[in-house]
């Protein structure tokens, strides 16, 4: 593989505002790629995939490579020396790699393959926690969030079908696969830019991994139903009620940021969403005025995040053991004080993109024995391991109320 001196330069200058000024991965990243226009498809992907990597097995490459935090520029090129001969190509005779050590680096892998925290690359608290919550499948669980996650398509039903757009995506040369378990979902073959094609401007589909795709059909919305997702952000979720509902019925979108809401509202319009109405929730009076009067909640709540690592690998280096420990609060102070909005034989979902017990089924057995939950029973959860799913990490609850 032939390197260029101007990409492994873009991928220093990523991993410099990722590592040393805190930047967000996908932020730093698409920054970068704007940098040179001259850049193709090729170029960037090659930045993006070699970013993200160092990103996701920085503690390895790092101890590998002799490098401690803050990286220097040095440091930064020693890293990418360890991804070019980890990944079995030749160094480019560059000044940055002249007497770089090859034969350690190889060597250096294996001494820490039986070393979990070193070969998965995570902090010492995230492997503690990890034993303590989920015990022997932990070890394949980590493995599995340390690989690159599938590019995932949700067939838009408002405008589309799955076949239909199967078909549409060939004539891009985008080639994707089906997934009975995942009705409304397409998985790229290779990845691809589909930001870029016509098909998405025109709401055809939106990019959703499969795993999250089973947590609005797992409220099981009815056209004229009124639904509340609670916590919508941009709304990936609430455009897919949107489509389940057929444009019919109500769909209340709350969120506490304004910025989120207006990129909802934005990607309603382009997948043709009709029945979306957004509410940010400046008060508890939002929720008062609700109380009783909603078919189907939906709480997808903030959490750690633990089951989407593939996805924002630099979240194991930017979450912290306090923040987890804080937001199991926030989780159940949502489930109390929502949960007063669904009527008599209504339903509620409670979802996280996380993998612990913690933050899932001890919150929903929590809620079940408070004050607020003794009118709800548990008709069913699920957890979606990544080692046995194939994508994401995610749990989902329903309860009724009685």
């Amino acid at each position: 593989m032939r390197f260029h001196h101007n990409l492994v330069q873009g991928t220093v200058d990523a991993l410099h505002n990722i590592f040393n000024d805190g930047k967000y991965a996908d932020q730093a990243i698409q920054k970068i790629l704007k940098r040179d226009t001259r850049w193709g498809s090729r170029d960037r992907g090659f930045i993006a995939e070699m970013t993200y990597d160092i990103v996701r097995y920085k503690r390895l490459y790092a101890s590998i490579a002799k490098a401690s935090e803050p990286f220097n520029k040095e440091d930064l090129w020693r890293l990418t020396s360890v991804w070019i001969v980890l990944k079995g190509h030749d160094l480019p005779a560059w000044e940055e790699y002249f007497n770089t050590p090859v034969r350690r680096i190889r060597g250096g892998l294996d001494e820490v393959r039986t070393n979990r925290k070193m070969r998965e690359s995570i902090p010492d608290w995230m492997d503690e926690m990890g034993i303590a919550e989920l015990g022997n499948i932990w070890d394949q669980e980590i493995t599995a969030l340390n690989q690159q996650a599938s590019v995932v398509l949700r067939a838009n039903r408002l405008k589309t079908d799955v076949k239909s757009l199967k078909e549409k995506l060939v004539a891009e040369e985008i080639l994707t696969t089906t997934d009975e378990r995942f009705p409304d979902a397409l998985i790229l073959n290779e990845r691809a830019n589909v930001f870029r094609t016509q098909l998405f401007t025109d709401g055809l589909f939106e990019v959703q991994d499969a795993g999250s795709q089973l947590i609005a059909a797992y409220l099981d919305p009815k056209p004229g139903e009124r639904i509340m997702d609670a916590c919508a952000g941009a709304g990936g979720k609430a455009l897919h009620l949107a489509a389940m509902m057929e444009n019919k019925g109500q769909i209340i979108a709350t969120d506490i940021y304004q910025s989120k809401l207006n990129e909802l509202k934005r990607r309603t319009r382009r997948a043709g969403a009709h029945n979306v109405e957004t509410r940010l929730l400046e008060s508890t009076k939002t929720i008062k005025k609700l109380d009783g009067k909603i078919d189907g909640l939906l709480i997808d709540a903030p959490c750690s995040g633990l089951g989407v690592l593939r996805r924002n690998p630099d979240a194991k280096w930017k979450l912290q053991p306090e923040f987890i420990e804080k937001i199991k609060d926030t989780q159940q102070e949502i489930l109390q004080s929502y949960s007063r909005v669904v009527k008599s034989g209504g339903r509620m979902v409670y979802a996280t993109c996380s993998i612990f017990p913690s933050e899932n089924e001890i919150q929903v057995e929590k809620f079940l024995r408070s004050e607020a939950g003794a009118d709800f029973e548990l008709e069913d959860s699920q957890t979606l391991y990544a080692h046995r799913d194939g994508f994401d990490g995610f749990f989902m609850a329903r309860m009724k109320k009685k």
